[in-house]
């Protein structure tokens, strides 16, 4: 049990470090997009794909980048880049050329100065532990990047409430999109 409490204790230290009305504003950025886009590698991708599975539940038109079903990002849309070490090269490319198409693009990372936080527009900084340990993230008694990953999920679960409040989605309109042939 004890290891379970750090680990709570750690997401808890990493959490309280992140301003809630930035996460509110990215809701609504959310809200005001044509198309949201989605990208991340790794377990982060998992944390990406997540967020964007609980967008589709709340009304959002939502794309996972590297689908086989994703069309081409448009200047009217958004893209979330989600990488802990913002130097996660797939991603970087993507943030970059969205950039270049006049998407606004929001980075998901532990990194300001990173190359992936060179080409947002705007940048959720989530102090966690990665892969590539520093003095600037929390430290962590877990492998790699979990604890980064862990925080990514409890922050896009966050403005996923924000988001649905906009989008006047109850419990029951979401469980309406979720998925019916399980």
């Amino acid at each position: 049990m004890r290891k379970l409490n750090n680990v709570l204790k750690e997401i808890e230290k990493v959490i309280n470090k992140i301003d809630q009305q930035h996460l509110d504003d990215i809701a609504c950025s959310l809200h005001r997009a044509k198309r949201i886009f989605v990208i991340g590698e790794g377990r982060s991708g998992l944390m990406a794909k997540s967020f964007a599975m609980r967008l589709m539940h709340l009304g959002a038109t939502v794309f996972v980048v590297g689908e086989t079903i994703t069309p081409s990002i448009t200047k009217n849309d958004l893209l979330i880049a989600v990488s802990g070490s913002g130097k996660t090269q797939q991603v970087v490319t993507v943030a970059q050329k969205s950039k270049q198409l006049g998407c606004s693009v929001i980075a998901v990372t532990t990194n300001f100065a990173s190359p992936l936080s060179e080409h947002a527009t705007e940048v959720v900084h989530i102090p966690a532990a990665t892969k590539y340990r520093n003095e600037n993230e929390a430290p962590s008694i877990q492998p790699l990047g979990s604890l980064f990953d862990q925080c990514a999920h409890v922050v896009f679960d966050t403005i996923c409430l924000e988001y649905g409040q906009l989008n006047q989605v109850s419990h029951s309109d979401a469980f309406q999109q979720h998925s019916n042939l399980e």
